[in-house]
């Protein structure tokens, strides 16, 4: 299955990075709900969340997609999903990720959610939004 870690909403690491847990839902049957516990990455573009918790929730890709990693190149199938985050829900571009693949909050999702990481405290909080 899956590990499921019990961390604060969103707590400070030492190594940069932020630890939050989120919900992840499938926007077609948006009742059933799966936190999962994870790391909010500015560098990263896309979620990842872990292939078996997306399918679990009936979670379909909708592509393929070649993306850079460490070492190399990797193909990751793509599609969307449900985020419970900050107490919104929000569809987002997702990464399906494989067993050894850390749940990554990307900055995309971060961008649809209006939220960005205060890197004094370490936590997320409200984007000041620009309508240009």
């Amino acid at each position: 299955m899956y590990k499921r870690y019990l961390w604060p909403a969103a707590t400070n690491v030492n190594v940069g990075f932020v630890k939050v847990r989120v919900g992840v839902f499938n926007p077609y049957k948006p009742e059933r709900v799966v936190e999962v516990d994870g790391i909010v990455d500015t560098g990263a573009i896309y979620t990842v969340v872990h292939r078996l918790i997306l399918e679990e929730l009936g979670i379909k890709p909708l592509g393929r997609k070649r993306f850079k990693a460490f070492g190399g190149y990797v193909e990751r199938d793509v599609g969307e999903t449900g985020l419970l985050l900050a107490g919104e829900r929000r569809v987002v571009p997702v990464i399906f990720g494989e067993a050894d693949d850390t749940v990554v909050v990307g900055l995309t999702a971060l961008e649809i959610f209006g939220l960005e990481v205060d890197v004094v405290r370490g936590t997320l909080k409200e984007a000041e939004l620009l309508l240009l």
